[in-house]
């Protein structure tokens, strides 16, 4: 079984050239993030990956996390792991230094977290959920909440969750029945969440949840939602651990993969919580939470598809079958075979266009927060409200199809546990549905970030990539380019016809306009990847001309865009006419029609 690599050579490339990390680091607070400071955590985040989270992924799925009692036992290494990963300082690198983090951009973190989720995803959800957390109580908690949790967050030594899914209540949250009366200072909690990840483990000494529960006087529907601090143990005035809250883990769920990420039923019996911010404002609050994890699922697609990506390629050039339908003579490995080759050049391409979406999207993350020019900062973060269910929703789809397409290449050993194969496409199955899922994604995109502003953001965004095309891409010599660049017109015409039949639409046949809102996601993605895959290859280019060391990777880079080009671009009209020609059919049939009995 093939170990993982840091693909550092991408990332690099990625970071420098289609970021800009020179220019995140020249923001105010990020001035330590030289390229001996980057270039250093990315090779120790490797090492850490490769050497400590990878040994544990596949005995971690087989023997999952384990319940008896109220407590969960995780898989064997992991606790260790644990322990190293907050000794190394992984769990506060782009955290805010008064409290203890690293203040280092989230730009950097971004790939120090693909490369741990593609070590081993069900280990990234904890630190991943509690730096969600996090990120909420530094933006609405009070001072002393902060001081009393804060700290030890920060550091690890706490994780911290996320409780709002409820048995009757899933994306619904209007309907969370979870009560809260309050008593003195603080809140009695009552009720019952599901599907709460690492809401029970035995890799700290104390869990931290976030849950959403209604006080007794509070408004019906998601306006009476409000956010609490709840401990598994109180704090005691010195900081350390206390007695057991009321917070108890009834169960955890069976599920098709991420075995070793329990998933807990919590029971909340009068457990003692903390208001966060202010009664009836909590879905706010939790939204901050679910920004963060979105954007944080959607890396994961790019790191399943990479982890699946780096197996199969694996797998196809040891696996010797068939003939050679040139020479025909002899055996020879299936990476020579036409359609093994195809399925990997879409497993490299669309990994890479992910990747460096995700990247640039962490790069106008750290611009909406550090930037003092007011116009900048607005405009990054019109850009990342737009695009992070794109990351969310078309990363994680991409994710699946590359995990599937790995097992396609191992043909019927993929099937086959001990392979590997089959556990990354059954941990990737998952990031399409939580923290939202891809037609949740779509219609947040088509109604909240397109539909309710008028397609002020999307159209500004179109029209960079078109400027692109037509002033930069255009000038260029390479035939392959011209091509691509002719592919992002044709994308870039896609989207624009899909916005204009949107907003024509949505406000008199919302059915008509949420319709196609998948497909209509997956064209804005494929489109997004394209423009950054453009990118590549001009600079690929350009380092070409300039006799750049590695000319191989260069010109595989301007190779790899033409296959997304040829082979992904090519798709957008094609989902155009799905998204506004093809509502009726989809809204045809009567509820008694879909059976033929």
């Amino acid at each position: 079984m093939s170990a993982y690599t840091a693909p550092l050579k991408d990332m690099r490339f990625v970071l420098n050239e289609l970021a800009g990390l020179a220019a995140v680091a020249r923001l105010p607070g990020y001035q330590d993030t030289t390229p001996d400071t980057a270039d250093a955590i990315l090779e120790e985040a490797a090492k850490f990956a490769t050497e400590v989270l990878d040994p544990l992924n596949y005995s971690g799925d087989q023997e999952g996390s384990n319940w008896n009692d109220g407590s969960v036992t995780t898989p064997r290494g992991f606790k260790e792991a644990y322990k190293l990963f907050c000794e190394g300082g992984w769990s506060a690198l782009s955290l805010d230094p008064e409290w203890g983090g690293q203040g280092l951009p989230k730009l950097l973190s971004t790939p120090v977290t693909e490369m741990i989720t593609s070590a081993n995803m069900s280990f990234s959800l904890c630190p991943m959920l509690t730096q969600g957390a996090i990120e909420a109580m530094l933006l609405s908690g009070t001072a002393q909440l902060k001081k009393t949790f804060l700290p030890k967050m920060f550091d690890g030594t706490w994780t911290g969750t996320m409780n709002l899914t409820e048995p009757q209540a899933g994306s619904d949250l209007a309907l969370v029945r979870t009560k809260a009366v309050r008593t003195g200072e603080h809140y009695l909690i009552s009720g019952q969440k599901i599907f709460i990840t690492f809401g029970e483990h035995d890799m700290t000494s104390n869990i931290v949840h976030l849950v959403l529960a209604r006080t007794p006087d509070a408004p019906e529907g998601v306006r009476g939602i409000s956010l609490f601090i709840v401990p598994k143990f109180m704090v005691k005035p010195d900081g350390s651990p206390g007695a057991r809250n009321a917070a108890n883990c009834a169960s955890i769920e069976h599920k098709l993969g991420i075995h070793a990420s329990p998933t807990a039923v919590m029971v909340f019996e009068n457990a003692v919580g903390y208001l966060v911010g202010e009664e009836n404002k909590g879905l706010a609050y939790m939204f901050i939470m679910m920004n963060a994890a979105r954007f944080g699922v959607g890396l994961q697609g790019v790191s399943i598809a990479e982890r699946a990506f780096q197996r199969a390629l694996a797998y196809a050039r040891e696996r010797v079958q068939g003939r050679d339908l040139v020479e025909g003579t002899k055996a020879v490995p299936i990476i020579r075979h036409p359609d093994v080759r195809r399925m990997l050049m879409l497993m490299k391409s669309q990994t890479e266009a992910a990747r460096a979406l995700a990247y640039v999207v962490a790069a106008s993350m750290d611009f909406s927060l550090k930037t003092t020019n007011k116009e900048e900062q607005k405009q990054h973060q019109a850009f990342v409200e737009l695009m992070i269910p794109v990351v969310k929703g078309w990363s994680t789809e991409t994710g699946t199809e590359v995990a599937s397409l790995g097992v396609q290449v191992h043909g019927g050993m993929g099937f086959i546990e001990e392979t590997g194969a089959a556990q990354h496409l059954r941990d990737a199955r998952i990031t399409t549905i939580y923290e939202g899922t891809t037609g949740i994604q779509a219609n947040d995109l088509v109604g909240r970030k397109i539909a309710r502003e008028g397609g002020v953001t999307i159209k500004a965004w179109l029209a960079v990539v078109s400027a692109f095309e037509k002033k930069e891409l255009a000038k260029s010599q390479s035939a392959d380019i011209k091509v691509i660049g002719q592919r992002l017109a044709a994308g870039v015409q896609a989207v624009s016809e899909s916005v204009d039949f949107i907003l024509a639409t949505a406000g008199k046949d919302p059915n008509a306009a949420f319709a196609g809102a998948v497909p209509f996601l997956r064209l804005v993605g494929i489109v997004a990847g394209g423009w950054q895959m453009a990118r590549a290859a001009l600079v690929s280019e350009q380092k070409l001309l300039d006799k750049a060391s590695d000319p191989g990777f260069y010109s595989a880079k301007i190779s790899t865009a033409r296959f997304y080009a040829d082979q992904l671009l090519s798709q957008a009209p094609g989902l155009a006419a799905t998204v506004t020609s093809g509502a009726a059919s989809v809204m045809a049939l009567a509820e008694d029609q879909f059976l033929a009995a």
